[in-house]
């Protein structure tokens, strides 16, 4: 198990073709999804979330209307307000939690979240390998991407490949 964040960082970015072949292989070969979440829910427990904190640096997280509700609420704020104060909007995810470059998210404190029990559902849900309603062929997509930064991720998909019989040389 590789859990060292540069460690992770270089070997994720060496395998994103990798990653992506190995993408287009489970669309195309039979697996027993119930045996990868499996290896996924084994991979997660041996990981300590507090011990990274690397999602919450680096990736962004995507606020759903109640998760504002929730949100304002915890902190005592006008929705209007709390939107002003802690959000931001992108052209590709829409209204996500704003984040600082040095820091990540602006309820990071070291690496604990300081509103942990009442956290957005994207963050709630993270790394969506077990958590969601989506396939993991229609979650694959991101799974390139949070590889690099993520050792549930990076270390899940190369348990799956083992297990699927992936052949990293196959082109």
């Amino acid at each position: 198990m590789i859990t060292d964040l540069i460690q992770i960082r270089r070997l994720g970015e060496q395998k994103r073709g990798e990653n992506e072949r190995f993408r287009r292989h489970l669309k195309t070969h039979d697996f027993v999804e119930r045996r990868l979440r499996h290896l996924a829910e084994e991979t997660e427990a041996q990981v300590d979330c507090t011990e990274c904190a690397n999602c919450c640096k680096v990736a962004t997280a995507r606020l759903l209307a109640r998760d504002v509700d929730r949100l304002a609420k915890l902190l005592r704020l006008p929705e209007a307000r709390f939107l002003k104060e802690y959000t931001t909007k992108t052209e590709d995810e829409g209204l996500v939690l704003k984040r600082d470059e040095a820091t990540g998210c602006v309820f990071l404190s070291g690496n604990e979240c300081t509103v942990y029990e009442t956290r957005p559902a994207s963050c709630r849900d993270f790394p969506h390998m077990l958590r969601g309603s989506a396939s993991l062929q229609a979650k694959m997509w991101d799974f390139k991407d949070r590889a690099v930064y993520c050792p549930i991720v990076y270390n899940t998909l190369e348990a799956w490949k083992v297990e699927t019989g992936f052949s990293p040389a196959a082109k």
